[in-house]
């Protein structure tokens, strides 16, 4: 009978440790479960350093050859207006040039006023955006000088875009920026609840956009030379 209740005794004590162990685990995982989620962002404004300007005109007359001349004639005005407005005539090239016979149209009618219409394309590369937006501040010039500008609302239409292509160049530093704003929001948080700030749990980058600095109805980035570079990070810390 002693024996028994010895043994008994023993097995008591076992579980009443392990009890005490499994509660320091539980304990545990509830402390490590406190952590809180925090966003930084980081904002530059960056300048457009590309500038893309594809100037469309056309010509229009019943005689191809005459349609071909006044093209021809236009193409020289556009290039020579480039030049005076100091535009690098190596980023200047010929992008599209198509030949329209309505009377070959089956869709069209044989009673249009021209029969040939030649629409060309020539497009402005340059790394000057400024230099670019200057001359598109002139554009009224070509019309004067008797050159049909053909304001086409598709792809890049409604004058020059401008580009930012140096992202790579602040991403390091902007990424730092926004990683210190998370911390600095977390520390306040940890702060107001009276809990230690612990190491981190998780990560996430986020993406960067590219914003226009003026954000305004109507406003669009690509036509814009100022431009707003943005990144939120979202960071988890633990709380202790």
């Amino acid at each position: 009978m002693e024996k028994r209740w010895v043994q008994a005794l023993i097995v008591a004590m076992g579980l009443a440790v392990g009890g005490l162990f499994v509660g320091g685990g539980l304990s545990k995982g509830r402390t490590a479960d406190r952590f809180v989620t925090v966003r930084g962002v980081s904002e530059r404004e960056a300048k457009a350093d590309l500038a893309l300007w594809p100037i469309r005109f056309v010509a229009a007359d019943n005689d191809l050859a005459r349609a071909q001349a006044k093209i021809t004639e236009s193409a020289e005005k556009v290039r020579a207006f480039l030049t005076k407005n100091g535009i690098d005539a190596a980023g200047v090239e010929v992008q599209q040039y198509n030949v329209v016979d309505t009377q070959a149209n089956q869709y069209g009618s044989r009673d249009s006023a021209v029969r040939f219409i030649i629409q060309q394309t020539i497009m402005v590369r340059s790394s000057n955006p400024d230099q670019v937006f200057d001359a598109n501040q002139k554009v009224s010039d070509l019309v004067n000088a008797g050159v049909v500008l053909n304001s086409s609302n598709g792809e890049m239409g409604g004058g020059p875009t401008y580009l930012f292509t140096k992202l790579n160049d602040i991403k390091p530093p902007m990424i730092g920026e926004a990683t210190a704003s998370a911390r600095q929001a977390a520390e306040q948080f940890a702060k107001d609840s009276g809990s230690a700030l612990g190491g981190i749990r998780q990560a996430t980058q986020g993406y960067f956009s590219i914003l226009p600095r003026d954000q305004a109805p109507g406003v669009e980035e690509a036509h814009q030379r100022q431009k707003i570079v943005r990144v939120v990070t979202t960071v988890e810390y633990y709380l202790r």
